[in-house]
C-alpha cells in the first residue's frame, strides 16, 4: 500500500504542525488571563471534562474502526481483482483454441484474439481505477486542506492527475470501441459488455466451446461484482451526521481542555511551595528558582494542553482521511500500483511484446 516512511515522527509534525501552533496559542490564553492577570475562577472542573474526553475518545475510535474497515474491504477488493485477473488470463490463454473453430485460424491470428481480450481487460482496470478516483464532494478533505495539499504537492503524486484517461485506455483498445467507449456514462461497464459481445462471437466461430465460454462468462460476472464493490464504497460516504458531530465534540474538548487542566498544574506548584517553606536556606538561589518555578507552575500546563489537544486531533484526522480509499491519500488503496502490477503479470502470461516497467513512485509513496 505505502511505504513504512510515510508517516514517520518528522511526517507527523510536518503534517499537524499548523495545529500544533495553534493547539500552544489555545492553551496560551487561559494561562495567561490566569496567572497574570489574576482570573483564578476561570477554571472548568475535571470531573465533567474528563467525562466529555471519554466520550469523544469513545467516539473517535469508532470513526477510526469503521473508517479503517472500508479501507481494509476496499484492499480485499482489488486483492479479488488481482487474482480474478490471473484466472482470466489463463482462460483466455488456455481456451481460445483452433479445436472447435468453423475455419481455422493461424497460431499469430490465435495470439492476437488472445491479446485483444487481455488488452481490453487492462483498458478495465484503466477505466475503473479512473472512475474510482474522480473526486465526490465528501472527498474534498483531503485536497482542501492546507497541510493535505502541501504533502500531496511535495511527497507523492497521482497519475491519474497527471495522466488523461483518453491518453490512458486509448492504446488498450480499438478506435471503434474507443468513440463509443466515450459516448457512455460508466465505461468501466462497458468494456465488460464488449468482452461479453466478443466471447459471444468467439463461441459462434467455433474458437471457444459452450462449457469454456460459460466459465468465461462466469469470470466476467465476477469482474462485474467486484467492480460494483469497489463502487459501493466510492459512492456512498462514512454518514456525515457522525462524521460532521465527531468533529464537533472533538474540538468542544480541545477548546475547555487547557481551562480544565490548569487548577491541576496550579495545585502541583502550591504543593512544591508548602515542600519549600520547610526548607531552611529559603534565601540561596535554588531555592528562590524553584520558588518561582512553583509559583508559575500553571504555565507548565501549556505544552500538556497542546499534547492532548494534538493527541485527540490527530487521531480524528486520521480517521477522517482514512474513510474514502481510492481518492489519492497516501495511505489509499493503491489501485495505481496494483493495475500496472496486474497488466505486468497478465502480459506475461500470454508472451506479450512491449510490456510496460513498473511506476517509480516519488519518495517511494505507492498510489
Amino acid at each position: 500500500m505505502y511505504t513504512r516512511r510515510i508517516f514517520p515522527v518528522k511526517g507527523v509534525i510536518k503534517w499537524t504542525r499548523r495545529h500544533i501552533v495553534l493547539f500552544l496559542f489555545l492553551a496560551l490564553i487561559p494561562v495567561i488571563l490566569f496567572d497574570i492577570f489574576g482570573l483564578k475562577w476561570l477554571h472548568v472542573p475535571w470531573l465533567p471534562l474528563g467525562v466529555l474526553g471519554t466520550a469523544v475518545a469513545f467516539i473517535v475510535s469508532f470513526k477510526n474502526n469503521a473508517s479503517y474497515d472500508r479501507l481494509w474491504e476496499a484492499r480485499k477488493i482489488w486483492g479479488g481483482i488481482v487474482n480474478a485477473s490471473r484466472s482470466w488470463t489463463i482462460m483466455v490463454k488456455d481456451f481460445i483454441t483452433n479445436s472447435h473453430a468453423v475455419e481455422k485460424a493461424s497460431v499469430s491470428e490465435i495470439q492476437d484474439m488472445k491479446r485483444e481480450l487481455v488488452h481490453r481487460h487492462i483498458a478495465w482496470l484503466t477505466a475503473l481505477r479512473y472512475q474510482l478516483r474522480k473526486d465526490k464532494p465528501w472527498e474534498m478533505h483531503l485536497k482542501s486542506a492546507k497541510s493535505n495539499k502541501e504533502f500531496r504537492a511535495s511527497q507523492y503524486r497521482v497519475c491519474e492527475d497527471e495522466i488523461p484517461y483518453e491518453e490512458a485506455v486509448k492504446p488498450y483498445i480499438s478506435n471503434e470501441e474507443y468513440k463509443v467507449l466515450l459516448a457512455k456514462g460508466n465505461q468501466a461497464s462497458q468494456l465488460l459488455g464488449i468482452q461479453s459481445e466478443r466471447l459471444k462471437e468467439l463461441r459462434s466461430d467455433g474458437f471457444i466451446e459452450d462449457f469454456r465460454h460459460m466459465e468465461m462468462a462466469n469470470m466476467l460476472v465476477e469482474f462485474y461484482t467486484l467492480q460494483g464493490k469497489s463502487e459501493r464504497i466510492k459512492n456512498f460516504p462514512y454518514p456525515r451526521q457522525f462524521a460532521t458531530l465527531n468533529y464537533l465534540f472533538v474540538w468542544m474538548f480541545i477548546l475547555m481542555l487547557p481551562f480544565g487542566i490548569m487548577e491541576g498544574f496550579e495545585a502541583i506548584g502550591n504543593h512544591i511551595i508548602e515542600d519549600l517553606a520547610t526548607h531552611e536556606s529559603r534565601t540561596s538561589l535554588g531555592h528562590r528558582i524553584q520558588e518561582f518555578i512553583a509559583n508559575h507552575f500553571v504555565w507548565f500546563s501549556i505544552p500538556f494542553s497542546a499534547m492532548l489537544s494534538w493527541v485527540f486531533h490527530t487521531m480524528e484526522a486520521i480517521g477522517e482521511n482514512t474513510e474514502n480509499p481510492f481518492e489519492g491519500g497516501p495511505n489509499d488503496v493503491p489501485i495505481t500500483d496494483l493495475s500496472r502490477g496486474i497488466e505486468i503479470d497478465i502480459r506475461q502470461l500470454i508472451d506479450d511484446t512491449d510490456i510496460p516497467e513498473p511506476y517509480v513512485w516519488k519518495n517511494d509513496i505507492v498510489m
